[in-house]
């Protein structure tokens, strides 16, 4: 297993794999409301058996190269992470994503992961365009596409469903070429 160094905070990146599954439960426990304000990740890892499904998951995917996950440590502990939702290597695209309990935010934890796995699907994976797709009302979530140098494509309204309203989603997105400039 590898582990990346985010910064002199002592802030880790590292595969979140489902052997995991009983910290990232206790991890999602931890920032359950805090996460679950703007996205699913809550109500879908809600038991040992289904955070190790929803790890596995991405186990899969990470077999077909389709998408990955990542966690961020901070002390040893598991505090959020940032994650490939897709990834589609022969069209060159991906759309990167993130959570965070409330102890890490505010610390651009999430600004410093998601350049990492940015460098990587562009440099090593030749992805051409990496999307973030977010609920327009999470500022911060939005303040990090900024800070990622993304541009805002659109908004596609009332797209997404979430614990029974429905929400405007704002598309944004930066390209290979803009990426390494």
């Amino acid at each position: 297993m590898y582990t990346i160094s985010l910064g002199d905070d002592g802030a880790q990146l590292r595969p979140l794999e489902p052997w995991r599954a009983e910290e990232f439960l206790a991890h999602i426990d931890r920032g359950r409301e805090f996460i679950g304000r703007y996205v699913g990740l809550p109500d879908v890892v809600t038991s040992p058996q289904s955070s190790r499904a929803f790890l596995q998951s991405y186990a899969d995917k990470a077999a077909a190269d389709a998408g990955r996950i990542y966690g961020i440590w901070t002390d040893g502990t598991l505090v959020g992470g940032v994650l490939f939702k897709t990834m589609d290597v022969e069209r060159g695209t991906a759309e990167a994503g993130c959570w965070l309990e409330p102890s890490a935010a505010g610390k651009g934890l999430v600004t410093r992961a998601a350049r990492v796995i940015i460098d990587w699907a562009i440099d090593e994976r030749g992805i051409h365009r990496v999307e973030w797709l977010v609920a327009a009302a999470n500022e911060a979530s939005i303040a990090v596409a900024r800070r990622l140098g993304m541009s805002k494509d659109g908004v596609l309204r009332e797209s997404y469903a979430h614990r029974g309203e429905r929400h405007d989603i704002e598309v944004w997105s930066v390209l290979a070429p803009e990426w390494r400039r």
